[in-house]
């Protein structure tokens, strides 16, 4: 832990509903705090579309000298659809702070929770408990603001380097061997189009040469295409998944699609350093100040923030209280709760109190 024993947490609230779920989340971790022996320091900062309307910035310096200096970032979601740059792109400092902090891992757990629909046949039964991991810095989104639009036609570079991709693959490979001693088959599929280009015939290249210095791992390969059919046809065959950025972008929204929407799914995007943990779901102007959002996916945000602090700053405690807390979520589902993405009528309040009672 930290000399002064105190955790510092940079809370980014976001736009739409970032703030109504990053509320639930910060009480769950204050709940934690006292049983599991930690002790948090939330420093609450602007980002996002609102601040941008205001200062003509999403963030504004002082929001990244605090993420610097924070041990973990909180962030809510962020950009609103009719909020945007002049180049008519959405305001999204969630992928600027990748790229400031070289956040290269873009980790998106997808876990069915007792209780929770599926629209697969079987899943139920057969569960579903996959990890897509997500180049988060280069791919097709390395060319963010540096595309080149004429009258007759656009272009948009994508980039690959052995750097990114090697420190990408160990990640994987450890996440892998995490699961595995967790009781999970432990095995790494590698994502890509290395049949059509060249860029992911180099990308799996280097997935071969890291899969080599990890015999103990099941590394599998897969194009893109005939992932994405397995994925709806048999999602309870795999375990962690790694690719590029765009296919990494869209496989864990499909991923999500699976395990009941996106209000059930947490993400984190994980650099050497620094870390952001974020729900995957938008800011949901439509339903913004309505008590609707499903808090869960930030709740689950912030337990997987203090597992990743139990890895990085060797703190055990966090760890258990990771686990409490997705306990606690497991437990209030498996109950019946059901909020409104599910046709029901438990509203933001509803879940936060559910959880809050649980961890009791």
């Amino acid at each position: 832990m930290p000399a002064s024993n105190t955790l510092h947490i940079a809370v980014l609230p976001g736009d739409g509903i970032g703030p109504e779920v990053m509320r639930p989340a910060l009480e769950v971790l204050r709940k934690i705090e006292t049983k599991a022996g930690l002790s948090f320091r939330f420093s609450e900062a602007p980002a996002g579309a609102t601040h941008y309307l205001q200062a003509g910035v999403s963030m504004p310096e002082t929001t990244i000298r605090l993420c610097e200096k924070a041990d973990a970032i909180l962030l809510g979601a962020c950009g609103l659809p009719s909020v945007r740059y002049p180049d008519n792109t959405e305001i999204a400092p969630q992928i600027e702070l990748r790229f400031h902090f070289d956040l290269y891992a873009g980790v998106r757990p997808a876990r069915l929770i007792p209780g929770v629909p599926s629209p697969i046949v079987g899943a139920e039964v057969k569960g579903i408990d996959l990890v897509v991991i997500r180049e988060s810095t280069e791919g097709l989104f390395a060319s963010m603001g540096k595309g080149v639009v004429t009258k007759d036609e656009a272009r948009e570079t994508l980039v690959i380097t052995r750097n990114t991709s090697e420190r990408l693959f160990k990640f994987s490979f450890k996440l892998a061997e995490r699961r595995r001693a967790r009781g999970r088959s432990g095995t790494l599929t590698c994502v890509d189009k290395a049949n059509v280009f060249k860029a992911f015939a180099f990308f799996r290249e280097i997935f071969d040469e890291v899969a080599s210095h990890h015999p103990d791992v099941r590394a599998e390969r897969l194009y893109i295409d005939a992932c994405a059919l397995m994925l709806v046809k048999r999602p309870w065959d795999f375990d962690v998944l790694v690719t590029e950025n765009m296919f990494g972008d869209i496989l864990s929204d499909l991923a999500a699609g699976l395990i009941g929407g996106m209000g059930m799914a947490p993400s984190a995007d994980i650099g050497d350093r620094h870390a952001v943990f974020q729900p995957c779901h938008g800011t949901a102007p439509d339903i913004m100040g309505q008590g609707k959002a499903n808090p869960t996916a930030m709740i689950l945000s912030a337990a997987m923030m203090l597992d990743w602090l139990a890895d990085t700053h060797g703190i055990e405690s966090a760890a258990e209280a990771s686990e409490r807390i997705t306990a606690a979520v497991d437990q209030i589902y498996a109950s019946g709760l059901k909020p409104f993405e599910f046709g029901g009528q438990a509203g933001t309040v509803d879940v936060t109190k559910a959880v809050l009672d649980a961890l009791d």
